[in-house]
């Protein structure tokens, strides 16, 4: 037996999810950007590509994501592929909160936060309404998924000079 709860939804081998991200992340690169994003609708997440600064190198890095907007915020979880560890974009968000990301309508700067109490939960159930089931796949996870919440950065940010720019 796994150890995993019991109804906690089955995973495509990792190898194959590592590999479905290379590709993903290759279909965007070999049309400069033309395909590989799309914008939150209703009732289904979005994508965006993220960029962060290593938290031990130093230099950037990108990751794309889903999201949906929440006002002015972007909203993704730190889930890597629903596996055990956290994903080395969250922790490179710890390190350094600023980053910006890349949406199919253009480029902005963000400074991430992990959602916390009530705010956590709204967060969450709106997890629910466009994504699959968030709850059955958290519970493969050992800890807490994060919610991470991309907001525009404060004034006195290093990013907040940032303009943004068409994707």
């Amino acid at each position: 037996m796994s150890g995993k709860p019991k109804g906690a939804p089955r995973l495509p081998p990792r190898w194959f999810i590592r590999f479905a991200w290379a590709v993903h992340r290759a279909i965007y690169r070999f049309t400069r950007g033309r395909l590989g994003l799309y914008p939150p609708k209703p009732d289904k997440w979005g994508t965006m590509r993220l960029k962060t600064i290593g938290r031990r190198t130093g230099r950037e890095r990108i990751a794309i994501l889903g999201y949906y907007e929440d006002g002015q915020n972007l909203v993704t979880l730190a889930m890597n592929g629903w596996g055990e560890a956290e994903p080395a974009w969250w922790l490179n968000l710890q390190a350094h909160p600023e980053a910006s990301v890349e949406l199919a309508e253009g480029s902005r700067a963000v400074r991430a936060r992990a959602a916390a109490g009530d705010e956590r939960s709204r967060l969450w159930a709106r997890w629910r309404e466009v994504g699959t089931d968030v709850d059955a796949y958290a519970t493969r996870r050992p800890t807490e998924t994060a919610v991470v919440i991309l907001e525009p950065p404060t004034e006195a940010s290093p990013m907040a000079t940032m303009t943004a720019t068409p994707a």
